[in-house]
């Protein structure tokens, strides 16, 4: 029987093979490229114009293949809404001393920083140098707020950091000197609100500071705003002895006993609108169907990629050169080389006999931040549009089109102990020269799953210097090689959607380098946060197997709103608290459960 039962598999990949294109046939390949990296696409940004278009010529290819969308969709494109941006709804700044009132209200004198707070506060003014604070853990003392009393004030800031320190004590500080770390150390210490100016010995002197995308899209905890110049200088005209550009020049050297001083004379009150827009973006799915699902543990088998892309980069995570800024982002390889990688395994998985259902998706929002597949998994009420618990495994291919030395490296593969064999013998038709990697926590669609206890894999050709930028175009996409890897990518599907038991799943936890210096060691606690979700705190997606985290009994929906004595209100916050904590010492952690609050102990430990 055994023998039967091999014969009969060995002659179903004949055929699978049989029926596909020969590797050297590219042209639907090239086509599918050029049309998603093309002018009119505009770069794919979720929420586009171009993002529709793209999601409606994949919904096209779907109904060309055959497929059908998933049970209890009406067709292929299934929205999902999510926060595009912020734009400044008419923030104010009026001041009202003894002899003189002034208000500014145009955007050239007065904007919201993109996570501010909506409220309105008056204070009187305290000048905290750089707003600057670096942790213990940094054996290099700086504190901005050293002497100074901000509570219930509005503190203003210098942007960046001292202009003429040597090189490495700048370094240290720029970590440091991101605004929304310095709103948290405002926050911290009582102040009402955060005034940002570029002062006149910094780049961009006097410029207002842009609203840009956040793609966590949270508010701060406190109210804070950009103002030019023009503004400050009108606020130290109450300063008796120095200017800003003197108080600026005094700070610049990195002196640690130059301090910041209350201003005084007078009360500003400042009014913040902060406007967030919401738009819908689509992911698009179809399915084929299998011959046998209603006998499979797991009925489903989910073969991935997200089409989206960075639009023209203005929301913060471009890598254009100077002269690049601005220009379309083609992401022919990230991802519309997974994209037609996708449809070209579809292609050939169609007709070939496979027990599971095959669930070709294609995911928009993930250099947003997974938010596409994150919705699908959660659904628009917290409920899994194709339940977790009916998924076999999911494929992802994600940045596959610019193969060198025929290496394909094949990420996540600790995620279940069916991996290693299923992926010697899909390769062995096509002759990659296979490099794996164990780790599931990867910065790509595949991680939603892991998170969901899915087994996963994610496909890579690897990373090169057009990475995030206009120059990432598709005449340099290597399209036999794809060819190929569409092959591997439906080969490893056609067996996963064949065999008589789901593959195990595998909490991995990530290896930790031993020893190494200070300065390389970082806390290490196991959370996983999720991205999509606007609460205050920061919402767990899962905790990692073996984690501080788990170990202190914290688990996956969990809120954590309170951490080390620090506030959470986001994910920055958490970030910026463990920089402060020390490795293997305890620390409070408190969160919210089910509406209720509560408090654990978790000792952090190192992470390379």
């Amino acid at each position: 029987m055994k023998e039967r039962v091999n014969l009969r598999a060995i002659c179903a990949l004949a055929v699978l093979l049989a029926a596909t294109p020969a590797i050297g046939a590219t042209g639907s390949l090239e086509s599918y490229v050029t049309y998603l990296t093309s002018d009119e696409l505009e770069g794919r940004l979720t929420g586009s114009g171009g993002e529709r278009m793209a999601a409606d010529f994949i919904a096209g290819q779907l109904g060309e293949l055959g497929a059908e969308p998933l049970p209890g969709q009406e067709e292929f494109k299934i929205p999902f809404e999510f926060t595009a941006g912020t734009n400044d709804g008419g923030t104010t700044l009026a001041l009202k001393a003894a002899e003189v009132e002034r208000e500014w209200s145009s955007v050239d004198s007065v904007q919201a920083l993109s996570f501010s707070d909506n409220a309105s506060v008056t204070g009187g003014v305290v000048f905290a140098g750089y707003g600057l604070v670096l942790p213990e853990s940094q054996d290099f003392f700086y504190d901005s707020y050293t002497g100074l009393d901000v509570e219930g004030k509005i503190v203003l800031a210098l942007r960046y950091f001292p202009e003429d320190m040597d090189q490495e004590s700048r370094s240290k500080l720029a970590r440091y000197s991101g605004l929304r770390y310095k709103a948290l150390q405002a926050r911290e210490r009582g102040a009402k609100a955060l005034l940002v100016v570029a002062g006149p010995r910094s780049p961009n002197a006097g410029e207002i500071v842009p609203m840009t995308f956040d793609t966590a899209v949270s508010g701060s905890g406190i109210i804070a705003a950009s103002i030019s110049g023009a503004v400050a200088d009108q606020l130290f005209e109450h300063v008796a002895d120095k200017t800003l550009e003197q108080a600026q020049a005094s700070l610049d050297d990195g002196n640690p006993h130059v301090t910041g001083f209350e201003i005084p004379g007078f009360e500003l009150t400042l009014d913040v609108k902060v406007e967030r827009e919401r738009r819908t973006g689509y992911n698009v799915v179809g399915m084929l169907a299998g011959t046998d699902p209603g006998g499979s543990d797991k009925p489903y088998v989910l073969l991935g990629a997200h089409y989206d892309h960075l639009g023209r980069g203005k929301n913060g995570n471009s890598l254009a050169r100077a002269e690049e800024v601005g220009g379309i982002h083609y992401g022919a390889d990230d991802n519309a080389s997974g994209t037609a990688a996708l449809l070209e395994a579809g292609a050939r998985l169609v007709g070939m006999e496979h027990k599971r259902n095959v669930v070709l998706a294609f995911w928009s929002g993930e250099e947003l931040g997974l938010l596409g597949s994150s919705a699908f998994l959660n659904g628009p009420d917290d409920e899994a549009l194709l339940a977790v618990d009916t998924t076999a495994g999911y494929v992802n291919m994600d940045m596959v089109g610019r193969m060198k030395d025929n290496r394909l490296t094949v990420q996540a593969i600790g995620s279940s102990s069916v991996w290693p064999r299923l992926i010697e013998q899909s390769n062995v038709p096509v002759g990659f020269d296979i490099q794996t990697m164990e780790d599931p926590y990867l910065p790509t669609d595949s991680t939603a799953f892991n998170t969901a206890s899915v087994p996963t894999l994610n496909l890579f050709t690897g990373s090169h210097e057009d990475y995030h930028r206009p120059s990432d175009t598709a005449e340099k996409i290597n399209y036999e090689d794809l060819a190929r890897v569409a092959q591997f990518g439906a080969l490893v599907t056609y067996r996963l959607a064949n065999m008589d038991q789901a593959p195990d799943f595998v909490n991995v936890t990530p290896k930790r380098q031993e020893g190494g210096s200070r300065d390389t060691l970082r806390a290490f606690t196991g959370t996983i946060p999720d991205y999509t979700t606007e609460v205050e705190g920061l919402r767990l997606s899962g905790v990692i197997e073996g984690g501080p985290a788990a170990e202190a009994g914290l688990q996956e929906g969990d809120i954590i709103v309170g951490f080390a004595g620090q506030e959470i209100t986001n994910i920055y916050d958490y970030t910026y608290a463990l920089e402060v904590v020390k490795i293997g010492e305890p620390v409070a952690v408190v969160f919210m459960r089910e509406g209720e609050r509560h408090e654990v102990t978790m000792t952090p430990t190192a992470r390379d």
